[in-house]
């Protein structure tokens, strides 16, 4: 495939348009909510995982009706665009035990909206032996609901070259991110979350060749230095969209690497693939996806749990040479949100800067926000 930069913005902006155009000659999509979601068991059963979300250009009209105004403000969005009919290109949809609000979503998408296929995945909030073994059988229970509705078996080896086709794709997602350790990075913050929200709309084959495409196009860019400028890492929840990001870095920063759920958290680990493929999906994401809603304890000192829990974002605090860390939560994202004041401790111990926002789904004030941004970037750089 030769890259052309219009490509991204294409799928971007028309996120359904290619599992549409799939759908239409018989191979279907399947909706998904959460990093914790093992796509690969849907790749495997021949349909295409299609990452789910709400949409920070329109205005909730159904969903409030549904979803108190208290839940999250994204999980009542995605809600809203369930119940538009824009999902409606889907064969149906799969919700992972993330977080209360996201299943919640599971019986009102389920009573709500026309699906096909419809199916909740009980992921355990421990990594304990007991919860592996659980969760083992809970993505048995996964594949053979799959093998039920597609009519057709999931065997180990189609398990193991979906592993593989995954695996090349965080290869690919993680070598770009590689790119940003430059000064100054050819990938900005909000080019990486169009292509990353572009490759998880595609059939896996499709997102592996596009960023193939846009990694050869990044490597051939000269190299060039234009000034110091603070280099910001954001973490949280985070959203799809890059009105928050090109905010950031049109008030002068350079997000230079995430720890978000729409950004790292799918792509920064591997699965093994050893003789029980479901196995090594479940020790993967089970272990490897560091969302606060798993609970990681160390009991030999306050600071050891602490490590246990946040170490990944110093190392990778560290490996981009940031100047400042932003901790972005969503409005009532309890999940997120009870780790402030331990992740606030844990990354100034780290002698790393660190700025708290929570803000609504859409963000509701951009020069409120764009304010306190400057004078962060102003502190850290």
């Amino acid at each position: 495939m030769k890259f052309d930069a219009s490509m991204v913005a294409d799928i971007y902006q028309d996120r359904g348009k290619r599992v549409r155009e799939l759908s239409a000659a018989g191979r279907g999509g399947v909706g998904y909510f959460c990093s914790l979601t093992p796509v690969e068991i849907i790749t495997a059963a021949g349909l295409v995982p299609f990452r789910l979300a709400g949409s920070m250009s329109e205005p909730i009209r159904e969903a409030h009706s549904y979803l108190e105004t208290i839940a999250c403000p994204f999980t009542r969005s995605a809600l809203d665009v369930g119940l538009s009919g824009a999902y409606s290109f889907l064969d149906g949809y799969v919700v992972p035990h993330a977080c209360d609000n996201i299943v919640k979503l599971y019986e009102l998408w389920l009573h709500n909206i026309p699906h096909k296929y419809c199916h909740f995945v009980n992921v355990p909030h421990t990594t304990s032996r007991p919860s592996m073994e659980f969760f083992i059988e809970e993505l048995r229970t996964f594949k053979a609901s799959l093998e039920l509705y597609t009519g057709q078996e999931i065997g180990a080896e189609k398990l193991r070259q979906a592993i593989d086709a995954h695996n090349k794709q965080r290869r690919l997602v993680q070598k770009i991110y590689g790119y940003r350790k430059q000064d100054p990075p050819p990938v900005s913050g909000s080019d990486m979350t169009r292509l990353l929200m572009s490759v998880m709309s595609l059939p896996v084959e499709e997102g592996n060749a596009l960023l193939e495409a846009f990694e050869s196009e990044i490597a051939a860019l000269p190299r060039s230095a234009d000034g110091k400028v603070p280099r910001i890492m954001l973490c949280g929840t985070g959203n799809e969209d890059t009105t928050f990001i090109s905010m950031l870095e049109g008030s002068g920063a350079r997000v230079v690497i995430d720890d978000l759920c729409f950004g790292t958290k799918p792509f920064w680990f591997e699965v093994g693939n050893g003789e029980d493929p479901l196995a090594s999906l479940a020790r993967s994401y089970l272990n490897d996806v560091h969302c606060p809603r798993t609970f990681r304890y160390d009991q030999r000192s306050h600071q050891d749990d602490l490590e246990v829990r946040f170490g990944h974002i110093a190392s990778l605090a560290r490996e981009f040479e940031v100047n400042g860390i932003i901790y972005y939560s969503v409005l009532y994202c309890d999940t997120h949100a009870f780790d402030v004041p331990d992740i606030r401790e844990y990354l100034e111990s780290q002698k790393l800067p660190v700025m708290f926002v929570e803000e609504e789904y859409p963000v509701s004030s951009l020069e409120r926000l764009r304010t306190r941004v400057e004078a962060f970037l102003e502190m850290v750089g």
